[in-house]
């Protein structure tokens, strides 16, 4: 037996063992604390899930008991998770942006016995609903700042008292958690992990064992990791897209995870690591590359003159590279030269010096945004999945990226396409089932395959396309069908968007509403003297319309077919936000319930006879708060883009 096949027997908790046997003192956990980096090794990890296992078996806690995590990234967080996995319990992530009443309903439909907290906003937000949780029967929470005047009160606990519980257990039954950990399957469900929700409420994927760890596996066979390389973890835990890394990488392959100082700083502290391989939602790589442009902006008039020569050297060179065929002599020296005047410098200042492969899925990623950063020398690939089979299935190989697929399977998936084009998956990653739904678990996994819900095919090279959601696909007044996400991913290639919504069922023509970038659009309004005081303001500068009009011209200068061109937009008066309910909190687009929230934008983008209308505009205030302000919100119509009639 090797040894994959060897850690495919294990559970969490029993990998993790096996790891503390194999290498005890390489360090697994880095976390950043008043500006100093404090290292567990993997023997001081296991230790800390023991001592925390048998604290949460002192509390009650027992086999299929679920307890929620609402934390930022902190060695506490995995302590936690993988001391309940040790004991049987089951452990679910909610995002820490999450509201009180919605932090009540996932509490409740998971039927919570336990939350783990990690400082007093969270340990708030719980205890505001405490009379709708009723089957919670401790909240633990790890800073105690704040938190003096909640500990008469037997339902809060501090997770330094949970330790000493745990190893007072373990002082009278030494050989207690080790039993415990024998007990553990690979078929056990282990992590309830939340869907995006775009078309709903979350629903509570149950994930085993076995699937986040042949994930790892299958990841490390194609892009193998060392025990001594590093990665930061700083993507929400409550994401799939940070629980394959923490549970399936780390423990298949021994790297060690980096925890920074706080949210806020952890592009900084991403930096002091230099990490080996890093995955993000496209919106960090489009955030990234918009401060690099901003950078170049910025600087010199002979920086801005290499930059924009070596570019042009870069992206030529990234076919080559991206395809795995020889480049030329003359090309080879030239991209030599860009790297090391302009690139190496550039990406050492974005800490992705030591980066040897960055992946990106949750989202669609425009083919530019590949190129570019290939073009810089960050090696970007597409992974594609989704929560229900451990968020990666399929992934680009090295010097086999085609920036308008997602790759081939991952070893041991097998895909088809439906006869209604909707991408079916199977492998030993896919979820046994959605936590108390078996009609929608039904449904999911009907005829044995895993039905993602998106629309694709599968290319003569073998690697898959992806279309668009399946209930996303639009077609024309004419039946002519058209992505939106692809024209969406168009737009948003461009600095100056930072959102875009697409629209055009069962329509005459497609039409848009835009959300320009802040930062981009701001800099550049500054330099051109062009004054404004809130977002709301800049959005509705005319100057800023007709940069936007370009931007449009642009993508229907390279649109495949007439339909696919926008004939008409308006720029959006706020930026589409999570805690409005207009994206997921992975930022994908809440598209039916975005259309009805701006219905009346809707309709006079549709009206050709309306340029201008005053609309009513509603923000939504972190502190529950609202406010109402009146605008006007102008309509322009394409040069050259053609109605259907």
């Amino acid at each position: 037996m090797n040894t994959n096949d060897k850690l495919l027997e294990y559970s969490i908790p029993q990998l993790l063992r096996w790891r503390v046997k194999t290498t005890p003192k390489s360090p697994a956990l880095r976390e950043k604390d008043f500006g100093i980096w404090n290292t567990y090794s993997w023997e001081d990890y296991y230790a800390h899930v023991r001592k925390t296992a048998l604290g949460l078996k002192a509390i009650g806690l027992a086999k299929g008991d679920v307890i929620a995590i609402i934390s930022d990234n902190i060695p506490e967080l995995l302590f936690t998770a993988i001391g309940a996995h040790s004991i049987g319990a089951i452990s679910a992530g909610i995002y820490q942006t999450s509201m009180p009443a919605e932090i009540a309903q996932i509490l409740g439909y998971l039927k919570v016995s336990a939350v783990f907290c990690d400082n007093q906003e969270q340990v708030d937000k719980v205890r505001d609903v405490r009379d709708q949780i009723p089957n919670v029967r401790k909240v633990i929470f790890e800073d105690p700042r704040g938190m003096r005047s909640y500990m008469s009160d037997d339902w809060f606990i501090d997770i330094k008292t949970l330790y000493k519980m745990g190893e007072a257990e373990h002082a009278k039954n030494p050989d207690r958690f080790e039993a415990l950990v024998d007990e553990g399957k690979p078929d056990d469900v282990c992590h309830l992990c939340l869907t995006s929700g775009t078309t709903g409420l979350p629903k509570g994927t149950q994930l085993t064992h076995k699937n986040y760890i042949n994930m790892g596996i299958q990841l490390i066979q194609v892009d193998p990791l060392e025990p001594t390389d590093e990665y930061v973890s700083f993507l929400p835990f409550a994401w799939i897209g940070e629980q394959m890394n923490s549970f399936g990488v780390a423990m298949a392959s021994g790297i060690t995870l980096n925890f920074p100082e706080s949210v806020e700083t952890a592009m900084s502290d991403l930096k002091e690591i230099g990490p080996h391989f890093m995955f993000g939602a496209p919106r960090i790589y489009e955030t990234i590359r918009s401060q690099i442009w901003l950078k170049i902006d910025q600087s010199y008039w002979l920086n801005k003159f290499f930059y924009n020569y070596f570019i042009k050297v870069g992206i030529k060179s990234a076919g080559y590279k991206m395809t795995g065929k020889p480049m030329p002599l003359g090309l080879k020296i030239k991209s030599w030269l860009g790297t090391q005047l302009i690139f190496r410098p550039l990406v050492n200042q974005i800490g992705f010096l030591r980066l040897r492969r960055a992946y990106t899925g949750g989202a669609a990623l425009g083919p530019e945004l590949f190129t570019f950063y290939q073009a810089i020398g960050v090696n970007l690939k597409q992974i594609y999945g989704q929560t229900e089979i451990v968020g990666i299935a399929y992934m680009h190989r090295d010097g086999d990226v085609r920036p308008e697929t997602v790759g081939k399977p991952l070893p041991g998936t097998t895909c088809k396409i439906s006869e209604e084009g909707e991408i079916l998956s199977r492998s030993d990653s896919v979820t046994p089932g959605y936590y108390d739904l078996p009609e929608k678990s039904e449904e999911l996994l009907e005829g044995g395959w895993l039905h993602s819900g998106d629309a694709g095919f599968i290319d003569e090279n073998g690697h898959l396309v992806v279309i668009d959601r399946v209930s996303d696909v639009m077609h024309n007044n004419k039946g002519e069908m058209f992505s939106p996400m692809f024209l969406e991913n168009a737009l948003k290639f461009s600095p100056y968007i930072k959102e875009a919504v697409i629209y055009g069922n069962k329509e005459d023509f497609v039409a848009c509403l835009i959300n320009v970038d802040p930062i981009v659009v701001g800099k550049w309004a500054e330099d051109r003297g062009i004054s404004f005081s809130t977002y709301m303001d800049l959005s509705g500068k005319p100057e800023v319309a007709q940069l936007m009009m370009e931007q449009v011209l642009d993508v229907n200068s390279r649109a495949e077919k007439e339909h696919f061109k926008i004939k008409r937009f308006a720029l959006l008066y706020k930026l589409l936000d999570t805690d409005d309910g207009e994206l997921t909190k992975t930022g994908k687009i809440r598209r039916k319930f975005v259309q009805e929230r701006y219905q009346n934008l809707y309709d006079s983008l549709y009206d050709e006879s309306v340029d201008k209308k005053e609309v009513e505009a509603s923000f939504q205030y972190q502190d529950g708060q609202s406010t109402k302000v009146k605008t006007n919100i102008a309509f322009y119509t394409v040069k050259g883009a053609k109605g259907i009639k």
